[in-house]
């Protein structure tokens, strides 16, 4: 192959990453005009005007701590595919990655183009990417199911969440044990489509189940901040809807959860009194994060492309 062929192949997948991300760039400002657009520009500045600021300030810090813990997802991901990147580079990945993610939907995909796209720069292999979406797909599960049965085990009533009968604990903590022995027992390697996977050592395994159910907990707690504007409800309660929501949102692969939030504040709170906690949920964790995402990807892709033009 000549010096000219190798370069317009180089020259092309350039332009290919480049025109990908201005596409996620692009979609991430239609995203937030979308999520806008459902709503009447006076309800939305009145919803924000009636929620008291402490309850505003306890959202957004809940919704901070969760995307806090998420860093920490790709950084055990990291480390188990054995990549060396420190956690501020982890910490940027998932946020720009799980900011558009959480909005549009297929998250693991979606998110994990945007995840490739950072990792890859910094040295990664597609392999390796694969293992950090892997790990971080774990722990969303794991995190939910303990979560699931901390609140079922506080409040048996929160166990049945909105399917009817009642779930025991022990079902729900069935799942984090479960893996956590698979990890410890199971150390055989297994090859998928050229990939190969190991589930993770003992101690990710355990920092999985920790770090997952205090991101969900972060979460649930987000939540129940909106929902205190309008009706008392215990944190055990919203956390039981959450989780039945969440797990109905990663099924359907409904982008930002639309109408599975829905569904799952209007069983808490009843139709009634709907429009402020559903609002505020959304600006706080789905709407600001994707604008800050989006500022993040465009001005690390300005970065990167003026440090390559320097070199």
């Amino acid at each position: 192959m000549t010096h000219a062929a190798r370069y317009h192949i180089r020259a092309s997948r350039s332009m290919l990453r480049a025109s990908l991300v201005l596409v996620a760039a692009l979609a991430g400002v239609g995203l937030i005009a979308h999520s806008l657009r459902q709503y009447d520009p006076a309800q939305l500045t009145d919803a924000i005007e009636r929620f008291q600021s402490t309850r505003m300030s306890a959202a957004i810090g809940f919704a901070a701590g969760s995307y806090f813990c998420l860093t920490f997802f790709d950084y055990l991901g990291l480390r188990y595919a054995g990549c060396g990147l420190p956690w501020r580079k982890a910490a940027l990945a998932s946020f720009t990655s799980l900011s558009f993610g959480h909005n549009i939907g297929f998250s693991a995909l979606s998110a994990g183009v945007l995840r490739y796209r950072f990792y890859a720069r910094w040295g990664a292999s597609a392999e390796q990417v694969v293992k950090v979406i892997f790990v971080s797909a774990t722990t969303v599960a794991v995190g939910l199911a303990t979560l699931a049965g901390l609140a079922a085990l506080a409040n048996p009533a929160a166990g049945q969440l909105p399917l009817g009968a009642p779930i025991p604990a022990f079902v729900f903590f069935a799942v984090p044990v479960g893996y956590v022995a698979a990890c410890l027992l199971l150390r055989r390697c297994y090859v998928y489509k050229g990939v190969t996977l190991q589930l993770p050592p003992l101690d990710i395994a355990c920092l999985q189940v920790f770090v997952g159910t205090m991101n969900f907990i972060c979460v649930a707690a987000c939540m129940q901040q909106c929902l205190l504007a309008v009706r008392e409800v215990s944190f055990t309660q919203v956390a039981a809807a959450y989780v039945a929501g969440n797990v109905a949102t990663i099924v359907t692969h409904v982008p930002g959860g639309l109408g599975v939030l829905e569904t799952v504040i209007q069983f808490v709170v009843g139709k009634q009194g709907l429009i402020i906690p559903l609002l505020m949920f959304r600006l706080i964790y789905f709407i600001i994060p994707l604008v800050l995402g989006s500022a993040l990807l465009i001005g690390s892709e300005a970065y990167f492309k003026s440090r390559s033009a320097r070199v």
